[in-house]
Formats: structure tokens, sequence, C-alpha cells
């Protein structure tokens, strides 16, 4: 039997119209040799109209017991057959010749990961701040090389890293509401998993509107900034990389609130708040302590599930 090259599973809940823009540009890829595993956490059956009458082989997989995007993927990536994996969003597309570009860069360098970034249809980078030029790189750029719907692993790496932790990413029953991609990769560096980045290679996205956000925008900024201060010490970051990363949101709220663009400078000490507090709750749990402290810190504010999800959601700020 024939397997395909690349298995892409998609987690999804409560998306419809945005799926099927997905398939859309899964039908025009110039490199065919893929399947599409649906993971479908619905209720109920809205996707079954949507899943029918495409080209390409598609596995329909009901889960509405799961709640999570990495239990989700996890959970997909556990029935395929490609040898690489990808995790799109179910609210992104791809241009025509993604995954012919994809298979040349696995081809040249020999990586076990690729990635992408996340740009618009003129090629702006959005969602995230983004190396400039191609590069293999490793821990220190994980950050400015990853996302998670741009993210390609050989699947035989997946398995062996363990998959997704399902503590993190958008709907877990956790407070860390993000940055499940840079965690996984992070754990690939220490593992001296061969990785490189390609900013050629891109994905298509909606922008978030950071700019002027709305009330659920500002709240994102929290949840998903716990989700990176959290990644950061689950990884073994310093003191010193923690206080980096909080500041810069919170300097540019100032910068921001000199403009008078004050939802822009609240959404940012929002994010930085977040980071904050993912990061002295892990030290709560790395340290043995109890969690309700960690958990306290955090009641306040609701989880989100994966149909609010944004791609970018840890894009450092």
């Amino acid at each position: 039997m024939l397997y395909p090259q690349f298995s892409l599973v998609v987690s999804t809940l409560g998306r419809t119209d945005e799926l099927r823009v997905l398939f859309e540009s899964l039908e025009r890829q110039t490199l065919n040799s893929f399947e599409v595993i649906v993971v479908d956490q619905n209720d109920d059956d809205r996707l079954k109209p949507i899943l029918e009458h495409w080209s390409f082989p598609l596995i329909h997989m009901r889960a509405p017991h799961l709640r999570g995007i990495s239990r989700g993927r996890n959970a997909g990536a556990s029935v395929a057959k490609g040898d690489i994996l990808l995790f799109p969003d179910d609210d992104c597309w791809y241009p025509s010749d993604l995954m012919q570009h994809a298979a040349a860069v696995f081809a040249a360098t020999s990586a076990a990961i690729v990635c992408g970034r996340a740009a618009d249809e003129t090629g702006r980078s959005i969602n995230g701040r983004f190396e400039k030029v191609a590069q293999f790189f490793g821990r220190g750029k994980v950050w400015t090389c990853q996302i998670e719907w741009m993210f390609f692993i050989r699947r035989s790496v997946f398995e062996s890293l363990g998959g997704y932790d399902e503590a993190v990413g958008v709907g877990a029953s956790t407070p860390w509401q993000a940055c499940e991609g840079p965690e996984l990769t992070l754990r690939a560096a220490e593992h001296a998993v061969k990785m490189f980045y390609d900013p050629a290679l891109v994905g298509h996205h909606p922008e978030l509107n950071t700019a002027s956000p709305d009330d659920a925008m500002v709240r994102k900024g929290r949840a998903y900034g716990r989700g990176m201060g959290y990644v950061l010490r689950k990884s073994h970051h310093t003191v010193l990389h923690a206080v980096y990363w909080i500041a810069r949101p919170l300097i540019r709220a100032a910068f921001a609130s000199v403009c008078f663009n004050f939802r822009r400078a609240q959404y940012l000490v929002n994010v930085a708040l977040g980071r904050y507090e993912g990061y002295l709750a892990n030290a709560d749990r790395l340290a043995g302590r109890t969690s309700l402290r960690a958990a306290a810190r955090v009641k306040s504010s609701s989880v989100t599930t994966n149909g609010e999800k944004g791609a970018g959601s840890c894009s450092p700020q």
C-alpha cells in the first residue's frame, strides 16, 4: 500500500465556513500526496455536509468527548499514515505550493522539523514576529521561528517526543491556553532534533487585531500570556529570560498609552500579567507545592475553547 507523504490533522470545534476555506486551499495543492484527519469535537453533526466530496483522502474522527486542541491533535496523529505531520488551525488556509515547498525543504535539509511563518496574502508577516532569513534553529530561536499551524514534523519524531502536552493549548482544562507548539518544539530542541525555518514557507490566517483589540482579544491576551509563562518555566528558561518576555509588552504598553491607545495598552498589560502568572504558577508546581495557589491566581478569567482560538496566541509582543 502507498502511504501519503503528509498527514494534516485538524482539530476543530464550532467552525464550519472557515473549514471549507481550508479544504478549498488543499484542493489546489500542486503536490497531492496527503491525507486530512478531522478531529471533530462538536456535539452535533454540523460538519457532515462540509466533509463530503473532496478529492483528497479524509478521515472524520468524531470526538465530542475531547476538549482541548492538544488532545485533539494527539488523537488525530495516532491514526495518521503520513511520514510528515502538519496541524492546520481550523480557520487557516494555504497557498497552492505549500506541500511541494515543504517537501523540497525536507529533502534539501534532512531536517526532522520544518517551520514557516504566518503571512497575509501580500507576504507581510502577521500574528507574530518571525526571523527574516532561512536557518537551522534551536532553543534560542523557537519563539521567532515557529507558529503551530506552520509546523511540519516527522511522525516518528512526534511519537518519540510523546506528542503535544495536553495540559497546554486552547481548550485545555488548565489556565495554560497557548504555546503548545513552542512547548513541543522546545522539547525537540532538548533532544537535539534537527530543525529548519524557512520564511518563504508561508500560510494564511485572519490577522489578530491587537492594535485596537476588543474585549475578547484583551481577555485572550492574558490567557495566552499564561501559556507562554508556563512554557518558559517548564522549559527551564531563566528568570532573566522571563523578565525579558514580561517586560517587552509592558514597554510597548507604555508607548501605546503615550499615543492614547489605551485599549492596546490594556491588552499588552494583560499579556505581561499572564506571562508573569504562568511563570510563577509553574514555579509552584515544579516546587511540589499545592496547585491551589496557582489556581487562585487565575480563577477570575474564563477558559477559552477551540472555537475562540487565534493563531499566534503566544506570539512575542
